[in-house]
């Protein structure tokens, strides 16, 4: 009985650690270490965002020729950046304060074809709102967190998951690619993924913080240690909804990680960037 249980265990630890995506190359990518990190990838691969430390303005990295163009200097604009799917348009932040000194934030798009700049959402407080002008460029439900609860915003209509329970902080929603399920982080729990209705729900392990898709079926994160105030090593993982789980930057410390097809980019710990190529 105990050889049995002692394979089965060595199975399962197998599996674990079976090789989710093969990696054909690391390079650190062409850019002033510094206040900069990683603020989103372009669907065909062809350009980065990034972003300074706080998240103040955003730009447009061209992974072939290597130019910079500043798209904004807006505070809040690296955050939760979003590309449309034919990667034309970039969508981002605008964060102000009023008169009373709330944040208030303000959801722009621009086209880089065009370099024309639209306003979908003037100053709000409501996450619901952003996430309902987010998805009118997107043409597919969206993800929010309001009151550290999980919301999803499909044909305009806002309605709270929070599969985990409502004491619970949930942080890190996307959409799959496929927009079939939800991945989330719940703070102190690790990273989720359900379907849309809340049901199905699928534990994907502790250490895949700031989690995001790389295709329907495998998730990237970071798995980061810190002291107590800042993170000392970090290293990017893949995860499949089926359990398997793999090391993708053994060689560096990185975290942060954002993906297209072939493609994961991320930031160092002393402002660097990544380009990790697999297949």
């Amino acid at each position: 009985m105990k050889k049995v249980f002692f394979l089965v265990a060595l199975a399962f630890a197998v599996m674990a650690n079976a090789q989710v995506l093969e990696v054909s190359s690391v390079q650190q990518l062409n850019i002033p270490t510094g206040d900069v990190k990683v603020a989103g990838i372009a669907p065909d691969g062809s350009y980065i965002l990034l972003t300074s430390g706080t998240n103040e303005g955003l730009k447009k990295f061209d992974l072939a020729s290597g130019t910079t163009t500043v798209l904004t200097e807006a505070a809040g604009a690296g955050y939760n950046a979003g590309i449309a799917a034919d990667g034309q348009t970039v969508i981002y932040r605008e964060t102000s304060f009023d008169a009373n000194h709330q944040r208030q934030q303000a959801l722009k798009s621009h086209n880089l074809r065009s370099g024309k700049k639209q306003m979908l959402v003037r100053n709000t407080r409501s996450a619901r709102k952003l996430a309902l002008g987010g998805n009118l460029v997107a043409a597919r439900p969206t993800c929010s967190i309001e009151d550290r609860q999980l919301m999803l915003t499909m044909g305009g209509i806002t309605t709270q998951l929070s599969p985990l329970g409502t004491d619970k902080s949930y942080i890190w929603p996307s959409i799959s690619p496929n927009g079939q399920k939800v991945l989330f982080y719940v703070s102190g729990y690790g990273a989720y993924v359900c379907n849309l209705n809340g049901s199905g729900l699928q534990y994907l392990g502790f250490n895949v913080r700031a989690p995001k898709w790389y295709n329907d079926d495998v998730v990237i994160g970071m798995n980061d240690q810190d002291n107590g105030e800042y993170i000392t090593s970090s290293r990017i993982v893949a995860v499949t909804l089926d359990g398997r789980t793999q090391v993708l930057s053994n060689d560096i410390d990185a975290m942060y990680p954002y993906a297209c097809d072939g493609k994961i980019v991320c930031s160092g710990l002393q402002g660097e960037t990544y380009l990790i190529n697999v297949r």
